[in-house]
């Protein structure tokens, strides 16, 4: 071959791989996103352990509401959240104080999502790129907000997958939510709804959660929850994992 033809090649080859790299790879059949609120303890101590495990991804979003500052049996420490980030974890905003974005003024809300993203800087973590809305409850002026601060996808409720054709990723819908009476067999039918280029986002809060039982899980379930999710073959990514599944936004 002729140096002008293996030149020729050599570059045909570095834009295809290029190409590829940045390419937007099609959503895999049972993909699933676990995400858990409110900085409960367990998922520090319980969760974390048994989603390395399983080589699990997960969003664990972080408040400091509730009794966050002054009760640190029950909810984790700004060292145990760094910890989980360190272990591949992602840290999502769930804003400081917890209160619902509809009933606070826009500066209210710009200064508690700013506050959560200043102590990821504290203790290294990287700016989030998650969101999830207390109590699920979204409103125009908190996804404006969003978007103008650089986020790429915030969870609300529901009970359906996210379809990425259709739905906008600032109010993404979750397809479970994890609570005491709450089956495997509504779990696996939350897994299901992972297929034809939609995912199945989990919300769980505490493994257990003692402070607020009525979004309680128990561990022993929990544990059947992920053992379902590992033998269907699921992949279980973090929330800021779906970014190389979706096309970009004009």
């Amino acid at each position: 071959m002729k140096p002008v033809h293996i030149a020729i090649a050599a570059l045909f080859l570095t834009v295809t791989f290029a190409w590829r790299s940045i390419a937007v790879e099609p959503a895999a059949e049972r993909l699933v996103v676990l995400s858990f609120d409110d900085s409960v303890a367990s998922h520090a101590t319980f969760v974390a352990p048994l989603l390395k495990k399983h080589g699990f991804g997960a969003t664990f979003f972080i408040t400091e509401g509730f009794e966050f500052l002054v009760d640190k049996k029950h909810y984790m420490t700004w060292e145990q959240i760094k910890a989980l980030d360190t272990d591949g974890f992602e840290i999502g905003n769930h804003t400081r104080k917890h209160a619902g974005v509809a009933k606070q003024k826009p500066e209210q809300l710009a200064a508690d999502v700013e506050y959560i993203e200043q102590q990821c800087a504290t203790y290294g973590i990287p700016r989030p790129v998650s969101f999830c809305y207390p109590g699920y409850q979204t409103s125009d002026a908190a996804v404006k907000l969003l978007r103008e601060r650089g986020y790429q996808f915030a969870r609300a409720g529901g009970a359906q997958a996210f379809d990425p054709a259709q739905d906008d990723p600032l109010t993404m819908p979750q397809a479970f939510d994890g609570k005491p009476d709450s089956t495997l067999e509504q779990f696996k039918a939350a897994v299901a709804q992972a297929k034809d280029g939609k995912v199945a986002v989990m919300t769980f809060h505490g493994v257990p959660d003692i402070k607020h039982p009525w979004v309680n899980t128990d561990p022993v379930k929990f544990e059947a929850y992920m053992q379902h999710l590992k033998e269907s073959g699921c992949k279980v990514i973090a929330m800021r994992d779906l970014a190389k599944y979706l096309p970009a936004r004009k």
